[in-house]
């Protein structure tokens, strides 16, 4: 397969074109970012420690039924995936209150949310990703009500599927953000998941396993990246099964 031209540049990945119909490649870059880009530094082997627990994940949810776009990795940092027409929603689920959830709405940091919360945002940094409700998607005609239905279904299996992943290396999945896309009529898991997309903590110590020690300068986001890297893609104990 060989790489062509260059499609899109996102803030840590950029993704280009192969002279295979239907398969683009995604390279994750080292860059990092917060704050809708008013952070942001470039980080050596960063988006290698993306790139290999998104694999990782990607395979796993695979395993246990869930459509994503995977095909395979290329290289530390390249993954060849399936061409989708990407949906502009960031569907975020919450099992634990925190981030934006706090600041905007009157939770408590660390309130468990039973049964999880999912809320879903427009993807749009002009406009600082704005929450939108089922009637704003279909208005704005960005999917109708039976994929929305099809998206929350699928997010909350991911959900379930991730936890017990997460739960048995000692680390509680606090939320999550993950897009979608269509090939046909059939909707894919796309984009990441990553250290960079998930809210992670660990059970122990209540330390943050994710982008906000760089987003609050908490540490060192690459230690961190690494030790999470171990933990989800090589653990020590036999990952979940369905």
């Amino acid at each position: 397969m060989k790489q062509g031209n260059l499609l899109y540049t996102g803030k840590a990945k950029s993704v280009y074109r192969t002279d295979i119909k239907g398969k683009l490649i995604v390279e994750f870059r080292d860059d990092i970012t917060a704050f809708d880009g008013g952070k942001k530094d470039v980080l050596a082997n960063k988006g290698s420690y993306n790139a290999e627990v998104s694999a990782f994940i990607f395979e796993y949810l695979g395993k246990n039924g869930v459509k994503t776009h995977f095909v395979k990795m290329l290289d530390p940092r390249r993954m060849i995936v399936r061409e989708l027409s990407m949906i502009p929603l960031e569907v975020i689920v919450r099992n634990v209150a925190a981030g934006s959830i706090v600041r905007n709405l009157p939770f408590r940091e660390g309130t468990e949310l039973d049964p999880p919360v999912i809320v879903i945002d427009l993807k749009d940094d002009s406009r600082h990703d704005p929450m939108l409700n089922d009637d704003l998607i279909v208005a704005l005609g960005l999917a109708t009500p039976g994929e929305i239905k099809k998206m929350k279904g699928i997010a909350l299996e991911i959900n379930r599927l991730l936890a017990d992943l997460l739960s048995m290396q000692g680390i509680t999945l606090v939320d999550f953000k993950i897009e979608f896309g269509r090939q046909g009529k059939t909707i894919y898991l796309g984009d990441e998941i990553s250290m960079d997309s998930m809210r992670l903590w660990d059970r122990k110590t209540g330390e943050s396993l994710d982008k906000d020690v760089y987003r609050f300068d908490k540490g060192d986001v690459l230690k961190v990246y690494d030790s999470v890297m171990k933990r989800i893609a090589h653990p020590t104990t036999k990952t979940a099964k369905k």
